[in-house]
C-alpha cells in the first residue's frame, strides 16, 4: 500500500499531541517497517519510559482511524492475484499489528490472496529473521525458495538474516541508495517493473 506519507504524518501528529520533539520526514520514514514499539523509540529517541506507551497509543489512534482508506499501488492487486493464480504461495511479513493488517486485507479484498502472515505482535520484529523462519516452516517452503519483496532496509536485512533472497522496491519508504546497501537481487521502480522481473525470475 502507498502508506509512507500517512505513517510519517501519524508519527509526527502523535509527537505533537504529547509535546515531544517532532521527527522530520526522513527520520519518520526511516523507521517504517519496524514494529511500532521500536519504530517510535528510534523516531523519537528522547521519549521517556513514561511517555512511550502514550506515544504508541496516540500513533494507533491516528493510524487506525485512516489506515483502511490507504490505496494500493497501481497494479499491485492484479499482480498479487496473477502470482496466486500461477501457483505461488504468497505470505505477509509486516511491521503492522495483527489488527491493522487484518483491517487492511479485509478492506482491499486480499485475505484470499495470502496463505499466511506474521506480525510483530506475534513474533520477533524486523530485522530479526523470525517472521521468515516461521513462514518457511509453516508453509514447508525451504528458505532458498523464498523471495522477500520489501521497500525498506529492515525488510532486506530480515531476508539476509534468514538466508532468503530479496527484491527491493523503490516506491516505498526508503530511497534506492539505502536499499542497495543490503544487496537485493534487483531494485524495481514501480509495480509494472516488479511484475516484469518476477515473470522472468520467479
Amino acid at each position: 500500500m502507498d502508506s509512507t506519507p500517512t505513517i510519517v504524518r501519524c508519527i509526527q501528529e502523535s509527537c505533537r499531541d504529547l509535546n515531544l520533539p517532532v521527527p522530520n520526514d526522513s527520520m519518520a520514514s526511516h523507521v517504517i517497517g519496524l514494529g511500532i514499539q521500536e519504530a517510535l523509540r528510534k523516531a523519537v529517541p528522547t521519549v521517556s519510559v513514561e511517555d512511550h506507551p502514550k506515544l504508541v497509543d496516540r500513533f494507533r489512534f491516528h493510524y487506525l482511524s485512516i489506515d483502511h482508506e490507504l490505496s494500493l499501488f497501481e497494479g499491485a492487486k492484479d499482480l498479487l492475484f496473477s502470482l496466486k493464480d500461477k501457483g505461488h504461495l504468497l505470505a505477509v511479513a509486516t511491521g503492522k499489528s495483527r489488527k491493522g493488517l487484518d483491517r487492511s486485507l479485509g478492506f482491499h479484498g486480499l485475505h484470499e490472496v495470502f496463505v499466511d502472515s506474521r506480525t510483530p505482535d506475534e513474533t520477533f520484529a524486523k530485522p530479526h529473521p523470525g517472521m521468515l523462519l516461521e513462514l518457511s516452516e509453516a508453509l514447508m517452503v525451504p528458505m532458498e525458495k523464498i523471495l522477500m519483496i520489501g521497500d525498506t532496509t529492515h525488510d532486506l536485512l530480515m531476508a539476509n538474516n534468514a538466508g532468503a533472497d530479496a527484491v527491493a522496491v523503490t516506491y516505498g519508504a526508503h530511497p534506492i541508495d539505502v536499499l542497495r546497501t543490503e544487496n537485493p537481487l534487483t531494485c524495481c521502480d514501480n509495480v509494472k517493473e516488479l511484475a516484469e522481473w518476477l515473470a522472468v525470475h520467479a
